[in-house]
């Protein structure tokens, strides 16, 4: 896997991603800090950040996992939210951190946070593996940024993927 011809180029190293992954959750825990937190990882892509993410998290945490979709088949959104998956715990009154592994339109987020506010946390925030601001058509702010990403590349590793394939690197 080191030498993965999939890949034109390396973008984030499996350190830079451990060090950054280490900084997001030392952050929680001080935001947090005596509180519990829910994670919502939105499946598939953000079950490898969320899993990397709560080990370096302090406090009592729990992981809910939801599965939704704007894109259907294709590679851009549709706008059309759907929900494959929902949340199993009861989320009133309690602090949630939804784990996006990429915001890059904000329709899945957007739609995502109105549902769940519907449900009334105490708090919700975004924590999102790979930020793309410039491809945003929705008011949509994550709260932990793993890295910002201001060239519109595809990407795939660390759980994101082309065709449910090369989640498995670990850059």
């Amino acid at each position: 896997m080191e030498n993965n011809n999939v890949c034109e180029k390396i973008i984030y190293t499996k350190e830079d991603i451990e060090i950054t992954v280490k900084k997001l959750g030392e952050q929680i825990s001080k935001d947090y800090e005596g509180q519990e937190i829910i994670f919502v990882s939105v499946l598939s892509g953000a079950f490898i950040f969320v899993s990397d993410l709560v080990r370096n998290v302090s406090l009592d945490s729990y992981i809910d996992f939801m599965q939704v979709s704007t894109y259907g088949d294709s590679t851009d959104s549709t706008g059309n939210f759907t929900i494959k998956k929902d949340i199993s715990n009861d989320i009133e009154g309690k602090n949630v951190i939804i784990v996006e592994d990429i915001l890059d339109t904000g329709f899945t987020l957007s739609n995502l946070v109105n549902y769940l506010k519907s449900k009334n946390p105490k708090s919700i925030k975004i924590a999102t593996f790979i930020d793309k601001p410039a491809r945003r058509k929705r008011e949509v702010f994550p709260d932990y940024v793993g890295f910002t990403m201001e060239d519109d590349y595809f990407i795939v590793g660390y759980g994101l993927d082309y065709a449910q394939k090369y989640r498995n690197l670990p850059y």
